[in-house]
């Protein structure tokens, strides 16, 4: 291999475990993140790890970087409304600046991690990547301005954008705000999930099928240039409940929403370039299940954005 790649974002939630298995593959990786949350990955003879901030692109090193693979964003509708200047400085402004000076350095390839949350609030049954986006939130406006920035570098490298649905299951840097893994976590600790609305349906993808979807473009820009869905379970949230209810006994309690966001995104574009996901909700659900009797997971505050950043960051 001996390919090298910059993962930004790299101590996150995916990163931490989308970094092990490109070393196991044999690349050299350069991993930058300003390390909020803390650093998570392991020590490897092909890894260099620089705490540092996306938005200071003049620091970045790109001598000799193959490919890039960019996740830092400030993650989520709410972290993303904590400080909007951030939200845009980090997720929107960094992300067009190093998609300047990647096409400087001649890099030929940029992967990115959109939000399945650009679409809005839409009324279609299935959401495909031709519908118009209508993004609600800070957070999602950020993606939709920056994925528009970096199609505009589409003649100069393989630009791959994802736009994944929510991520569930496990990572060494563990998150327990985003629903899976929310609802679960309550279950063991309190034996009771709280269920806001319930209705709202919304796009799962495990945790391994969106970091072996970042290789599978990493490795295949050909078949995947362009903007892809990555998301292959539509579930409403009471559902999902449910679902965690069927394997711990809990009880469940359902409260009014201000949430009206529901949709479900249809990713057969994907699936067309020959990309297969192997995991799915349950599996995540049983594997923090898993985790968590034996030990090896407990509830931290470092493992919900908002309370960690509101504490430890703004």
């Amino acid at each position: 291999m001996n390919k090298k790649i910059l993962v930004t974002g790299a101590t996150g939630y995916k990163g931490t475990v989308l970094v092990p298995k490109l070393l196991a593959k044999g690349y050299q990786v350069i991993a930058i993140d300003t390390q909020w949350f803390g650093n998570f990955l392991p020590q490897h003879e092909n890894l260099t790890v620089i705490k540092s901030d996306v938005r200071f692109t003049n620091d970045i090193d790109l001598e000799n970087i193959d490919s890039i693979i960019h996740l830092a964003s400030i993650a989520n509708d709410p972290c993303g409304d904590l400080d909007p200047k951030l939200t845009w400085e980090v997720s929107a402004l960094a992300t067009m600046q190093l998609a300047d000076k990647a096409k400087r350095h001649g890099i030929k390839q940029f992967i990115y991690a959109s939000s399945g949350s650009v679409y809005g609030v839409k009324d279609e049954e299935q959401v495909t990547e031709d519908l118009s986006l209508e993004p609600i939130s800070e957070y999602n406006k950020t993606k939709m301005v920056a994925e528009r920035v970096l199609l505009s570098y589409a003649d100069d490298m393989a630009v791959q954008i994802v736009r994944p649905a929510t991520v569930c299951g496990l990572s060494p840097r563990m998150r327990l705000d985003v629903s899976v893994n929310m609802l679960t976590m309550q279950a063991l600790k309190n034996g009771k999930i709280t269920v806001f609305g319930g209705a709202q349906v919304r796009p799962n993808i495990h945790i391994d099928d969106i970091t072996n979807l970042y290789i599978y473009m990493l490795e295949n820009p050909e078949k995947t240039s362009g903007v892809f869905n990555a998301g292959f379970e539509n579930i409403s949230i009471m559902d999902i409940a449910k679902m965690v209810q069927q394997k711990i006994d809990c009880e469940i309690e359902v409260t009014p929403s201000n949430d009206p966001r529901c949709y479900r995104i249809n990713s057969d574009k994907l699936l067309a370039t020959g990309f297969k996901p192997n995991k799915s909700v349950a599996t995540a659900i049983d594997e923090i299940i898993h985790a968590y009797q034996q030990g090896k997971l407990t509830d931290e505050d470092r493992y919900y954005n908002l309370k960690w950043m509101q504490r430890e960051v703004l």
